[in-house]
Order: C-alpha cells, then sequence, then structure tokens
C-alpha cells in the first residue's frame, strides 16, 4: 500500500474558508482539538515540538461519522452527510503542515495568518529499524498529535499522518540531514501520507472494531493532488509500549516514571482501569499496568492468529498499542487462509510470521515486567532475567484459553457452550485443536516463493469454508449424524492456492480427516447433552442446527483479505477521488454521500457476529434506493472481495 501517483489533477487551492468556528456551531466541539495535550507537561522529553501552519489546497475526502459522534465532536442525530460547514470546520482542524528543520535552515518564510498559535508535538518511541536503537532519534515520523477531546468522560488522542517530514523519522537518522517536506526524491522520509494508504486502512481498522478487535480507527481523511493526504486517526489511548521502552532502554528513570504515571493517570480517567488505583502507590499502578499488558497482549495475539490477522509485532512495541490495539496499518493484513509463512518485506529486513507474533507479545510483557522492577528496585536489570516472571505465566495461561475460546466459536459453539466445554472438556478440545491445525496449517508443494510486498507459502485449505459447511453436511443425512467420506471432506475445504497434488488422500491424511470428525462429533455431542440437562433440546442435530446457524455468520464465504483491501481502494479511488479525471464531472455532495454510502455497507457486510444480523435487515432497507444508484460499484466491489477470499 505504497504511496502511487494517481494522476495530476489540481485541487482547487484555497476553496475553502479557514475563519475560527463559531461558539454556537454544532461543530465547536473541533476548536478543542488544538495542538495542546496533557502528555506534553506530563513528559516534556517525550516529544520534538514543531509550529504548523495551514496546507492549502485539500479536499476532505473521508470522514467517519459513526467515529465522530463517539467522541462528540457532531451530534448524534447528525446526518451521514458532509455539509459545507463541516467540510471548513475539518479543514481548518486537521489540514496542517508542520514547520520543520529544513524550513528553519533555509530560513522559508510564511505567512503570519497561516501559522497557528500552538505548538503540536511528534511523540518520541522506540524503533528497531534506526542505527540508534535506544529511541533517541526515533518517533513519528510524518505525523504530530492534533491533541485530545473529551466526551462523556472519556479523553480521546487524535494525531494526523503525513503532515511533515520530522526529525524522528528512519531516513533522517540514517542520513543525518533533514528532509523537505514533500521532496519526490524520497520515499518513506518525506513526510506527506497517501491517499489509498488512508482509505484502505480506514476499510481495514473499521471492520476490526466492530469486530471486536483493538484498534486505532480513521477519523479523517484529506486529498492533495498526486494522491497525496492527511490520514487523521483516533483512538482512547495512542500510547505504544515503545513509548515506555525508549526511556528504559536508555536508562532515564525519571522520564520513565513520567510516562507510566501519565499513563495510569489516563487509563483510570478513561475507565478502562479501576479508579481505586488513582490513590495506590507507584508499585500497585506498576503490578496492574504489567498484568493487563500480559492479559491484552495474549488475547489480542490468540485474536490475531485466530482471526489470520498479520500484525508486525516485534519487541520494541512499536506497531503496536499498550492495550494490544493495532496501530499503523502499513503492513497489516487480513488473510483468507491460514497463510503462516507470509513475511513482508521491509527493503531491509524481513517481519515476523504470524506465528511468531506470540513470542514477539510475551517479549513485550517480558520487557514491562524488566521496567517495573527498573522503577521500583532503581536498577536495570538484564532482560533475560525475567524470562520466568510471573506475568509471562499468565500471558500463556490467557493466550492457551483465548485461542480455545476462539476455536469453539469459530465451530459455531454459542458462548455457555465454550465455557462448559472448556472447563469440563479440555482435553477433547485441545485434542481436536491439534487436528484443526494440521490442515490449518497444510501448505502448497509450491513452497516458499516472492510476492509483490513479501514471501510467502500458499495455505491449501479454507478451514472457514469447513466448518461453515460440516454441519450442513451432517444435518442433510437420512438417519443418524455420522462421519462424511473423506473425498468429500476435503471437497468442503480445498482452496483456490490447492494443486491436485495438494490433496492427495494419503495414509496420514486419511487417518486426521477421521480423527478430525470423532473429536468435532465428540464435542458437538458433549456440547448437547449438557444442553439437554437445562431445556428441551435433546439431540445432536438440534445443536448442529444452531451451530448451523452461528458459523454461517462467523465463517461467512466472502471475507476481506489484504489483497482485497487493496484492490478495492484503487476501485473506489477511480469512482470518488477527484485526482481522477474521468469523474470530476460528479459532483463534490454527491461524491461525498455515496463514498460513505459505500463504506457503511462494506462494514456491515464484514460484521461477524450472529447478534448483527437485525442491524443488517435494518441497513438492508435504508440502502435499498443508494443500492439501485450505485448497484455497479457495489456489484464490482463485492466481486473483488469474493475473488480474493482465500488471498494473503
Amino acid at each position: 500500500m505504497n504511496l502511487k501517483n494517481r494522476g495530476s489533477h489540481k485541487l482547487s487551492a484555497g476553496l475553502y474558508d479557514f475563519s475560527q468556528i463559531k461558539e454556537n456551531s454544532p461543530y465547536s466541539r473541533f476548536s478543542t482539538i488544538d495542538g495542546t495535550h496533557a502528555y506534553q507537561k506530563a513528559v516534556p522529553e517525550g516529544f520534538v515540538s514543531y509550529r504548523v501552519r495551514t496546507r492549502q489546497g485539500g479536499r476532505v475526502f473521508f470522514f467517519n461519522f459513526s467515529l465522530a459522534k463517539e467522541m462528540g465532536l457532531i451530534p448524534k442525530n447528525h446526518p451521514e452527510v458532509l455539509d459545507d460547514e463541516l467540510k471548513r470546520v475539518i479543514l481548518h482542524t486537521f489540514s496542517l503542515v508542520i514547520i520543520n528543520e529544513y524550513d528553519e535552515e533555509k530560513k522559508i518564510q510564511y505567512a503570519d495568518k497561516d501559522i497557528r498559535p500552538n505548538a503540536y508535538m511528534a511523540t518520541r518511541y522506540l524503533q528497531l529499524q534506526h542505527p540508534d536503537k535506544t529511541g533517541r532519534t526515533s518517533g513519528d515520523g510524518r505525523g504530530i498529535w492534533n491533541g485530545q477531546v473529551s466526551h462523556q468522560g472519556v479523553s480521546w488522542d487524535v494525531s494526523s499522518s503525513g503532515t511533515g517530514a520530522t526529525r524522528l523519522s528512519p531516513a533522517c537518522a540514517i542520513e543525518k540531514r533533514f528532509f523537505k517536506t514533500g521532496d519526490p526524491r524520497v520515499c518513506y522520509g518525506n513526510g506527506y501520507g497517501s491517499l489509498d494508504d488512508g482509505l484502505s486502512t480506514a476499510i481495514l481498522s473499521e471492520i476490526f472494531h466492530r469486530n471486536g478487535i483493538e484498534t486505532e480507527r480513521v477519523l479523517a481523511v484529506i486529498e492533495f493532488e498526486d494522491g497525496v493526504s492527511i490520514n487523521v486517526r483516533a483512538s482512547q489511548n495512542l500510547l505504544r509500549p515503545s513509548h515506555f521502552f525508549g526511556f528504559l532502554k536508555q536508562g532515564n528513570e525519571q522520564a520513565l516514571k513520567s510516562v507510566v504515571e501519565y499513563y495510569s493517570a489516563k487509563q483510570i480517567g478513561n475507565g478502562a482501569w479501576p479508579k481505586s488505583l488513582r490513590e495506590k502507590p507507584l508499585r500497585e499502578r506498576l503490578n496492574y499496568l504489567v498484568s493487563q499488558a500480559a492479559l491484552s497482549f495474549s488475547r489480542a495475539t490468540a485474536l490475531f492468529e485466530s482471526n489470520y490477522i498479520f500484525v508486525w509485532l516485534d519487541w520494541d512495541g512499536d506497531n503496536i498499542l499498550c492495550n494490544g490495539g493495532i496501530i499503523d496499518y502499513g503492513s497489516v493484513r487480513q488473510f483468507g487462509l491460514f497463510h503462516h509463512e507470509y513475511r513482508y518485506d521491509d527493503v531491509d529486513r524481513f517481519s515476523t510470521k504470524i506465528t511468531e507474533q506470540k513470542a514477539k507479545a510475551r517479549l513485550i510483557v517480558q520487557t514491562f515486567a524488566q521496567l517495573k522492577d527498573y522503577l521500583l528496585s532503581g536498577k536495570k536489570k538484564p532482560l533475560t532475567q525475567f524470562r520466568d516472571c510471573p506475568e509471562l505465566r499468565l500471558f500463556d495461561k490467557n493466550y492457551s484459553k483465548c485461542m480455545n475460546e476462539q476455536l469453539l466459536k469459530r465451530m459455531g459453539f454459542g458462548a455457555t457452550e465454550c465455557e462448559y466445554l472448556q472447563t469440563r472438556h479440555l482435553q477433547a478440545v485441545s485434542r481436536f485443536k491439534r487436528h484443526f491445525q494440521y490442515f490449518e496449517r497444510s501448505v502448497s508443494s509450491r513452497g516458499i516463493y516472492t510476492t509483490v510486498d513479501g514471501i510467502t507459502a500458499d495455505a491449501i485449505f479454507s478451514m472457514r469454508d469447513l466448518l461453515r459447511e460440516l454441519p450442513r453436511q451432517y444435518l442433510q443425512q437420512a438417519s443418524e449424524v455420522k462421519p462424511i467420506e473423506a473425498a468429500a471432506f476435503v471437497e468442503l475445504m480445498k482452496s483456490s492456492y490447492s494443486k491436485k497434488k495438494d490433496l492427495k488422500l494419503t495414509k496420514e491424511r486419511m487417518h486426521r480427516i477421521g480423527e478430525f470428525q470423532r473429536d468435532y462429533l465428540a464435542l458437538v455431542a458433549r456440547a448437547a447433552k449438557n444442553k439437554e440437562k437445562t431445556s428441551n433440546e435433546k439431540n445432536v442435530s438440534a445443536t448442529l442446527s444452531a451451530i448451523l446457524m452461528r458459523t454461517s455468520v462467523i465463517n461467512q464465504a466472502d471475507r476481506i483479505t489484504g489483497n482485497g483491501v487493496i484492490l478495492l481502494t484503487d476501485l473506489w479511488l477511480e469512482e470518488f477521488s477527484l485526482n481522477q479525471k474521468s469523474r470530476c464531472v460528479r459532483t463534490s455532495r454527491k461524491i461525498d454521500r455515496d463514498l460513505y454510502s459505500v463504506f457503511s455497507q462494506l462494514i456491515v457486510s464484514q460484521l461477524l457476529s450472529p447478534d448483527d444480523r437485525q442491524e443488517i435487515e435494518r441497513r438492508k432497507e435504508r440502502e435499498i434506493l443508494f443500492k439501485r444508484a450505485m448497484k455497479e460499484l457495489i456489484r464490482k466491489s463485492f466481486d473483488l472481495i469474493s475473488r480474493t477470499k482465500h488471498d494473503i
């Protein structure tokens, strides 16, 4: 998802009036996002300060109405339409560019009216790709924190990517010079964001959020010429583990303590931590911080692995939030199959694999344990001394629990059944999981090969397809429920990547198919027997029927993938970007309305909880007229998702 040249259609500079927001405006809450942030006072060593100026020539390409309502930036009853005043407010708030070190060196002068009164911060955090490797030179390389906004007792952090080249980028550290913002000779380091990155992040992050995956979310995307954009993100707490670990590596005890105090206060204030911790000594807050890291990262890793979400994790905690939430979507992907050999190529190094994410998450927790001991003892001990810390035992226990829960949920069991089977029949669950992973991790005889952005080996079986269709096959049997034939079993789960020789029914595979079905039906029978004690449901068929209903939603056929998002983004940019000359005949208002309508419909189509079905039906009624108007684009969009459903 790299920056692409998407045409040279000129967007009108100075088209919008950046006058001050009126106090009685329904959008007055935007005025609080003015560069000021509590982190600036709490951790003076934690950021680089930049003056900013208005960036002209932008257009609001995307706005997340749902997120804006949660944050209190717009009224709850606001229609999902960008009116002229809202556009002006968004641009006034976020269409900014920093006055960086290059500008200062060259003594470039800017109009006073364009320079904002407050300084904005680019935060410092550890990044292993920097030569320094201690966080002294690394952090927000092309972004700033716009500030924070509070609503209903919750404080939200807001940041923007694409607001100019800072001194904290890898390019600046490696070449030891400052860069001009937008320098076309520089790729990663010129300070600009890309429109395709902004839109693809908006799509994938909102799908993850709605499906219970912690993540930052895109609030707005502002479009400029040639596919350049500012991408505005928000979360209730945008701190990463790397914000802590830089000061830990440096041995800067006071700054590290300041980050802990700030983070603790914010979590308590937002209700994410118990209020009782507010008056507790530092020791107790540190204990809670590390135990929460163990629980959050073990759960997140289990969710990533079970949902085939690739997140480039490393121990520095750079590409992840402190609660295990996803951030920086440049290399994030959702796989259609368990492509566990995939690695992202970042020019100078390859990423971790999806199966290595657990080990990296454990290292993050281990480093938090080292951090806690350092602040309590005043002495920084080697990381190896924390290999057996209690928090890692908590991590391992919770990871196993969450992995089992995810597997049972994917099988179609309800919450009560999942709890019962884990509590009373854990050995049976573990035995089935071994057979499940045998098929899930089978790869093509083609082996490892190079892709556009990395390397991979193709998974050959779709376990989502199998779990969706297997209960249907059992229910169609005329007499008692029993295992189906091996050839039919393989037919249910073969993927678009599998070749004829990949599907041979070897002796080992025949044995595994038999064991898989035996253990699958044993779990169903145990759940049915337990249900019989508490209700009138008396047979396996009734339990299978309920499983079929749930698994048809959870394992729906057309799941969006990383490749699907890329192709979908390209399709939508052709339709909605004003950089596309052929589309400029459409009015801006119609483009604004149609994009969010298509976006909303796509998000709803990817909801994986059976409880969301009511919303899907309501949305269908609301969108009927829209579908007629955008029928061809909708058809193309869902066709792309279907064609890429097994991809990386």
